[in-house]
C-alpha cells in the first residue's frame, strides 16, 4: 500500500519574516529598508574616509612647501621648520577626530556585512536579535568604537610618522649645513638657539616631542578591533592587547583603549496589576521579572513593585507593554552598574552568552 506524500503549504506571501519585537515586516520590506540603510551608511564612511585623505593631503603639501622655502634660501631661520612641525601635528589632531567619525560609520557598515547580508548567503536566513540590538542602540546613542588616542596612534603610524621624520632630519640639516656646515656639536646647539630661548632648551624639547610621538605609536600598536581594519567577524567589544593572555587591554592601554560596554538598566514597575503587566513583560519583552508586595504610604492600597533589567532599546518597548496593562503605574528607569545573567554578562568566565 502506498502512501501519497504529503504536499507542503503554500507560502504566504504576506507571511513576516520579521517579528523581533512585535515588528511584523514582510521579506521586501525588511530587505528594502536594510539596503537603503546600508547605502547611506557606506556613503557616510565614504565621506569621511575622504576627509581623512584631505586632511593627510595638507600635511604633505605644508611639508614640502616649508622644506622648499628652507633650503632654497641659506638664511631663513630653521625655526620655520619648527612651525610647520606644529602644524603637522595639529593636522593629526584634526584627522584624528575624522578618523574616529569614520570608524562610527564604519562600525555599522562592519555590523550589516557580518550579521545581515553573511547570514542572507547561509539559508535558513534569520538575522540575530544580538546584532539588532547592538545596532539599535548605536543609532539611539551613538558612540565612537575607538579611542582618540588609538585613533591618534593609528594615524600616526600610518602616514604622519613619515612626515614627522622628514621634518625632524630636515631642522637637524637645516641647523648643521645652513649657511655654512657647523665646526662642531658646540655650535650646533648654539645655532638650535630660538630667540631667546637656548639651544640646550630646543633641542631637549625635541628630543621630549619626538619621543612622546614613538611612545603613543607603540602603546597603541596592538589595539587593533577597530571595525574599519580588515578583520573577522568581532563579537567582543574588547581591545586584543600585548602581554594580556585574555585579550584585554592592561596598564597604560587600558586608559588609551575606549570604553565600550552596552548601557545597562533597571526598572522598578509600581502597579496594582503586578500579573498582568508580569506577563506582558515577558511575552513582549523576552525579559525576567520579579515581583515585590508592598503597599501604599498613606492610602493603604495593595501594590507591587516589579523589578527589571533591560537595555536602552527596550525602554519604549517597556513603556508601552506597562502602560496597555496598567496607565496608571508608576514607572523608575535607573542606569545599573553592571547586570549579571541571561540575556547580559555571564555569571562566570566558563559560562557562555546567551542571546535576550
Amino acid at each position: 500500500m502506498s502512501i501519497p506524500k504529503s504536499t507542503p503549504p503554500p507560502l504566504d506571501p504576506d507571511e513576516p519574516v520579521w517579528t523581533y519585537r512585535g515588528y511584523r515586516l514582510k521579506t521586501s520590506e525588511f530587505v528594502t529598508a536594510m539596503v537603503h540603510f546600508f547605502r547611506a551608511e557606506v556613503q557616510r564612511a565614504n565621506i569621511w574616509r575622504q576627509r581623512l585623505d584631505t586632511t593627510t593631503n595638507w600635511a604633505v603639501v605644508s611639508t614640502g612647501a616649508t622644506l622648499s622655502v628652507a633650503f632654497s634660501q641659506p638664511d631663513i631661520h630653521h625655526g620655520v621648520i619648527i612651525l610647520s612641525t606644529l602644524l603637522v601635528i595639529w593636522f593629526l589632531f584634526i584627522e584624528t577626530r575624522r578618523y574616529r567619525y569614520y570608524e562610527l560609520w564604519s562600525y555599522r557598515v562592519r555590523l550589516m556585512e557580518t550579521d545581515f547580508y553573511a547570514a542572507m548567503l547561509v539559508p535558513p536566513f534569520h538575522p540575530s536579535p544580538e546584532w539588532a540590538e547592538s545596532l539599535a542602540e548605536n543609532l539611539l546613542s551613538p558612540s565612537f568604537p575607538i579611542s582618540i588616542w588609538e585613533a591618534f596612534g593609528r594615524r600616526l603610524r600610518r602616514n604622519y610618522a613619515w612626515i614627522f621624520i622628514i621634518l625632524y632630519a630636515s631642522w637637524v640639516a637645516k641647523i648643521w649645513l645652513f649657511p655654512v656646515p657647523a665646526s662642531g656639536l658646540e655650535e650646533f646647539v648654539q645655532r638650535s638657539a630660538v630667540g631667546p630661548v637656548a639651544g640646550e632648551v630646543m633641542i631637549a624639547l625635541g628630543l621630549a616631542f619626538h619621543a612622546f610621538l614613538l611612545f603613543m605609536g607603540l602603546a597603541t600598536i596592538s589595539m587593533t578591533q577597530a571595525t574599519g581594519e580588515v578583520l573577522p567577524r568581532f563579537g567582543e567589544e574588547a581591545v586584543t592587547s600585548i602581554g594580556s593572555s585574555e585579550g584585554k587591554p592592561k596598564g597604560f592601554q587600558a586608559f588609551l583603549a575606549p570604553r565600550h560596554r552596552r548601557k545597562q538598566l533597571m526598572a522598578l514597575i509600581i502597579t496594582g496589576k503586578a500579573e498582568e503587566v508580569s506577563k506582558r513583560i515577558m511575552t513582549d519583552l523576552r525579559r525576567g521579572v520579579t515581583a515585590l508586595s508592598g503597599k501604599g504610604m498613606y492610602t493603604g492600597e495593595a501594590r507591587s513593585v516589579l523589578i527589571c533589567a533591560l537595555t536602552v532599546t527596550e525602554v519604549h518597548n517597556l513603556k508601552f507593554a506597562v502602560n496597555k496593562e496598567d496607565p496608571t503605574a508608576f514607572v523608575v528607569v535607573s542606569t545599573a552598574q553592571e547586570i549579571f545573567g541571561r540575556g547580559f554578562n555571564p555569571l562566570s568566565s566558563d559560562e557562555m552568552k546567551t542571546d535576550p
